[in-house]
């Protein structure tokens, strides 16, 4: 089988093998387990490899390498207009090959697959949606035309597309599913310490506006305020790093949050490991896999009310929803540390929840979407 993937993710080459975006390779290599050969479109770059970078696996890959693009601004959009004929002409030529079409979404190279496979109604489609399904949330719109095409079964046919969540009024092209990081192996009793001695936060991820870890250091500063021992660790790199530092420095915070740059997966494991609660103050997301990582090792988690976090929370029975009032969301913080039997409780059942989802599920799930 020919399997055909359009991607927006960046992808570099070194020593005949494609590496990307380490959670998301890993991911694909599930996926690439039941085919013959692989073909990508994407954007393919030449810059240094990193620990958050991986390798995919499969030994039979063909690169379509397609222009970096985007739609934010005029002169953005005028560039992209001028790419779009070679772009729509790989996208064109992945999919005339392959027997299975897989379209990562959304992202520019999303939509744009969405766009080219209404040609190919006969061919079986796969769609994995990463980000916020929610119809009701406020969204770009290059969003919502995915969304609507990819929902549409006049428009999109022989797809399953994967979406974080259940909603109402969706076609039968839509499916509820999960993303996993640890295997069925991994799964573990973990003890945490007393966290009235000292409460471990930890927080992963791009550090963006989007993600606003500066909120994180904000909680941390307050319950520092209160007299209460914490640490926050913090795992990620991005634009947000330079305010985070200032923000740290202003407000002698350098025995409390560090900031470890991108690590690899085991060095986080640990991390989480060692951790009481895992924070993502986030503004939008799909299927938050910090979140689902942290509770995998206990850790309470601490974020939105966006997408299905609701749902992972259990409401707020698994963990704490924040209002995104800083002085309300430290004084619920502040009692689930005050309580040890919130705590073990709220763990407890994080662990139970997150373990049901791991990579050997998610492998059966995925190989009947590929083989049957």
């Amino acid at each position: 089988m020919k399997f055909g993937i359009i991607t927006h993710v960046n992808h570099n080459k070194r020593d005949n093998k494609y590496f990307g975006y380490g959670p998301y390779v890993r991911e694909m290599d599930i996926w690439l387990n039941y085919v013959d050969e692989v073909l990508i479109a994407a954007p393919l770059l030449n810059n240094k490899i990193t620990a958050i970078d991986a390798a995919y696996k499969h030994q039979k890959i063909h690169f379509e390498k397609v222009p970096e693009f985007n739609f934010i601004g005029l002169i953005n959009v005028f560039y992209a207009m001028l790419k779009m004929p070679v772009v729509f002409w790989k996208i064109f030529f992945v999919m005339y090959q392959a027997d299975h079409i897989h379209l990562r979404c959304p992202g520019n190279m999303g939509l744009l697959g969405c766009l080219v496979q209404i040609l190919f109604p006969w061919k079986k489609k796969t769609a994995k949606y990463a980000g916020n399904w929610d119809p009701k949330s406020k969204q770009p719109w290059t969003y919502k035309l995915q969304k609507y095409i990819l929902n549409n079964t006049f428009l999109t046919k022989n797809m399953q597309v994967l979406v974080y969540g259940n909603w109402e009024n969706q076609s039968k092209n839509i499916k509820s599913f999960f993303t996993a990081t640890y295997s069925d192996v991994e799964k573990q009793a973990i003890e945490k310490l007393d966290l009235k001695n000292e409460s471990r936060f930890i927080f992963t991820g791009s550090l963006v506006e989007g993600k606003n870890p500066l909120y994180a250091l904000k909680v941390i500063d307050e319950l520092k305020k209160k007299q209460f021992n914490v640490i926050l660790n913090i795992y990620g790199e991005g634009s947000e790093r330079i305010s985070l530092e200032n923000y740290i420095i202003n407000n002698k915070l350098e025995e409390s949050v560090f900031l470890h740059g991108n690590q690899n997966i085991n060095v986080v494991k640990e991390a989480y490991k060692e951790s009481h609660f895992v924070i993502l103050p986030s503004k939008s997301e799909g299927w938050p896999k910090t979140i689902a990582e942290g509770m995998f090792w206990g850790c309470v988690p601490i974020t939105t009310k966006i997408s299905c976090l609701p749902y992972m929370l259990d409401f707020g029975k698994r963990g704490l929803l924040l209002s995104m009032d800083l002085k309300k969301d430290v004084s619920e913080i502040q009692k689930i540390i005050e309580n040890d039997e919130q705590f073990l409780k709220a763990s407890t059942a994080s662990v139970k929840w997150s373990q049901n989802y791991t990579t050997d599920l998610f492998e059966s799930e995925i190989k009947k979407l590929v083989i049957e």
